[in-house]
């Protein structure tokens, strides 16, 4: 993707590069830029975010770890297939995917691989470094976007842990927009408190975790519109069906348990008790990257009058997600380049389960999120002393 040489460029390296979000986020960034499809879904192309300094989407260099071998081009072209992305794009972004394809470096652990988990950190470090080396970016962006992993158990690391210390000992903010650990599990927590006790130890921004795109977008609205109208909520139970990636890894019930956690924190929070109920998720392959979601609400109005709300969520899950990726990358660079450092909290409209303290409600986050712009608006370039998260 060409950029002006004039300004710096910003890598977003994509965990789980060659799947449906990340091949939906390099053709997305290549179409808008070309101007061949509006920003639609995208909340920093919206004017609250005119001159709030952050990266053009033509700054933008892609590359990522996956554990697959499918050329960007082909996944995209079954992306085409499924109706995800429109007929003829993935022709005239070619060069695009290409090229993004060319910086993909293989995962881990795979099955068989002997490396152990300080060799894998080692490696994931190295093809990070190496990346924002040879394009002279000016700093880069690890965003996971991979499959959810079961709940870990035992002493090993996750995979998703693996990947978030390489972005630390790499320099870099990273982003988890998955339920999986990453930045959450101990072992790197202890390694953020260990390099902010380091005077002069890289201490990048984090956001995360579990991108809000669908059922629980919807929940961090009418759990607050119960609450504010004094309505009891006596029963909210939900039903997900999707299928891909994401609908075979979710069939396995540790995977579904952790996805789960952040749909029922969300009302949790915004309700101020949890309701009874829970969701139920199912694999359903014939539906490819698309997903329905059904909520029942059952609660109570004036004198105990029982009610119920219904409602039915139906969408493309990489085209939900890719908008919110882009912006990701983008505020969290900017975040960066201003000397921000540790959790970002304003960025919570994004995430099920926010690092960091904030509201639970969509409205209250979106507000956060407007002061965030304009803080990073209102900072000088290379901040490193007094600003801070």
């Amino acid at each position: 993707m060409s950029a002006s040489l004039s300004r710096p460029r910003v890598g977003v390296w994509l965990i789980g590069a060659r799947g449906s979000v990340a091949t939906t986020v390099v053709t997305g960034c290549a179409a808008v830029t070309a101007g061949l499809h509006p920003p639609t879904g995208m909340v920093t192309e919206t004017p609250a975010f005119t001159d709030s300094g952050l990266p053009a989407l033509a700054d933008l260099v892609f590359g990522g770890h996956d554990t697959v071998d499918c050329p960007l081009p082909k996944r995209a072209e079954t992306l085409t297939a499924g109706g995800v992305i429109p007929p003829g794009l993935t022709t005239a972004v070619a060069g695009e995917l290409a090229a993004a394809d060319r910086e993909i470096r293989p995962g881990g652990p795979t099955p068989g691989d002997t490396r152990s988990e300080a060799e894998l950190i080692a490696a994931f470090t190295a093809d990070i470094q190496d990346f924002t080396r040879r394009h002279r970016l000016a700093r880069t962006v690890v965003i996971n976007v991979a499959s959810t992993e079961p709940v870990p158990t035992g002493d090993a690391l996750p995979p998703s842990t693996l990947y978030a210390l390489a972005a630390l000992r790499s320099g870099c903010s990273y982003v988890n927009f998955t339920p999986s650990q990453g930045m959450h599990h101990p072992a790197a927590v202890r390694e953020i408190e260990a390099l902010a006790a380091e005077e002069d130890g890289p201490r990048p921004p984090h956001a995360g975790r579990d991108g809000k795109t669908g059922q629980t977008l919807l929940r961090s609205v009418l759990g607050p519109m119960f609450a504010q109208r004094a309505l009891r909520v006596r029963a909210w139970s939900g039903s997900n069906l999707l299928g891909g990636g994401d609908g075979a890894a979710l069939a396995d019930p540790a995977a579904a348990a952790a996805k789960n956690a952040g749909k029922e924190r969300v009302l949790a929070d915004t309700l101020g008790t949890a309701p009874e109920g829970e969701v139920h998720i199912d694999d359903v392959p014939s539906l490819g990257d698309w997903k329905t979601a059904w909520d029942h609400i059952a609660f109570d109005g004036f004198l105990g009058t029982r009610m119920v709300m219904q409602t039915i969520w139906q969408g493309c899950d990489s085209a939900l997600a890719a908008p919110l990726v882009l912006d990701l990358a983008r505020l969290t660079a900017r975040a960066h380049e201003i000397g921000l450092t540790g959790p970002l909290p304003p960025l919570g409209f994004y995430f099920k389960d926010p690092v960091g303290e904030g509201p639970a409600a969509l409205g209250e986050q979106y507000v956060e999120l407007l002061a965030f712009a304009q803080r990073l608006r209102s900072a000088p370039d290379g901040t490193t002393g007094e600003e801070r998260t």
